[in-house]
């Protein structure tokens, strides 16, 4: 007989003048619940008890882990578990349940730490600090030939590699209308590396990132509805990018635009600095006599090509340039990049002495 039986049985409850009263069904339950009690204490002593899953806090040291192309967060669980990350990929996996940002979680190297939380791990990996090794960060208005740099520089890749793709661009996810000429379509954005790459496929990249951004603002056919070809558009875009800053790109369009159609030269600066392979907007006489297609003080009509690759906004304003009769701008404060816009050369002219006063006083 068990000690339950015993207790069920005992001859020691409380008289009482009912068998079946309420308060002998008390005592047998508070019985019951005392003896499973004792059984839980004796259980968890020995070991018993089911052991956490789960590591608590944020961690500590530095472990990478690597996400491949195409890893369920199940597999992103193991790779965290294999690394000492996580105690288990449940407790990933559980935390990535409740966490809708979970998807965005993509291919490439985290750096991380040992024995971290589930809820820990699953914030780390969606901060883009863990991702700051293994990233290749392309800001607005790079030429070709920067970008290719910083692209060697990210991936580890030597720029030779690269060069030899640009070669041969028709491996390319190029637009028709590019005509295999692929200075301005490398994208300025952010891409996650994983460490697989190779140079076909990270300029690719670019290139489908451009073709991305460009079907989001419909680009060709808002181009041939106003009467311009797209890669004209493309190339006003990069005009913008490389003479001011973004809060000016529709005005700038407007003088472009005016000036081509007054078969004016457009005169800009920095066609001619990428003709020389220089950054400087501000050129001497000798280099403004430089003989080169991309010198727009002597040769009328847009440069041959983009002279970089420009971000969203610039591709916006040279479609839909603002309204107005300008031919000319000066941007008078290059430190905040303050540009003025004139409609007739006497105007530019004082415009051109307020720039002067300002490089006076520096």
């Amino acid at each position: 007989m068990t000690f339950i039986d015993e207790v069920l049985n005992s001859d020691q409850l409380p008289p009482s003048r009912n068998a079946h009263s309420w308060s002998k069904r008390v005592v047998v339950g508070a019985g019951l619940i005392a003896v499973c009690a004792i059984f839980y204490g004796v259980y968890s002593l020995l070991g018993g008890s089911s052991e956490s899953n789960d590591f608590v806090g944020p961690g500590s040291g530095s472990v990478e882990v690597t996400v491949s192309r195409g890893d369920s967060l199940t597999q992103i669980g193991s790779s965290l578990l294999s690394a000492g990350v996580v105690k288990s990929i449940d407790s990933f996996t559980s935390a990535a349940a409740n966490n809708e940002l979970s998807s965005t979680i993509g291919p490439g190297i985290y750096t991380m730490q040992s024995q971290m939380s589930g809820e820990s791990a699953l914030a780390l990996m969606l901060d883009p600090a863990s991702r700051a090794s293994s990233r290749l960060v392309l800001p607005e208005g790079l030429r070709l030939g920067e970008t290719v740099e910083l692209a060697a520089r990210a991936t580890g890749l030597p720029t030779a590699d690269y060069e030899q793709v640009l070669e041969k661009p028709d491996a390319l996810p190029l637009p028709s209308w590019a005509e295999s000429r692929p200075e301005g379509f490398m994208f300025p954005a952010t891409y996650d590396l994983v460490g697989d790459e190779n140079a076909e496929l990270v300029l690719g990249t670019l290139v489908k990132r451009f073709n991305e951004s460009a079907n989001n603002i419909n680009f060709e056919t808002r181009a041939t509805q106003a009467g311009r070809n797209p890669y004209e558009v493309l190339t006003v875009a990069s005009l913008l990018e490389g003479e001011v800053i973004p809060e000016d790109f529709a005005k700038v369009a407007a003088v472009v635009y005016n000036r081509l159609k007054a078969d004016m030269p457009l005169q800009l600066d920095s066609t001619v600095s990428y003709a020389l392979g220089l950054n400087e907007l501000e050129l001497s006489a000798t280099q403004l006599d430089t003989d080169s297609p991309y010198n727009t003080y002597k040769v009328s009509g847009l440069p041959p090509t983009p002279i970089n690759s420009p971000g969203e906004a610039a591709l916006e304003a040279a479609l839909s340039p603002a309204k107005g009769k300008w031919l000319y701008f000066v941007t008078v404060n290059p430190d905040t990049g303050e540009t003025k816009f004139a409609k007739t050369y006497e105007r530019f002219l004082k415009l051109k002495d307020e720039y002067r006063d300002f490089l006076a006083s520096r």
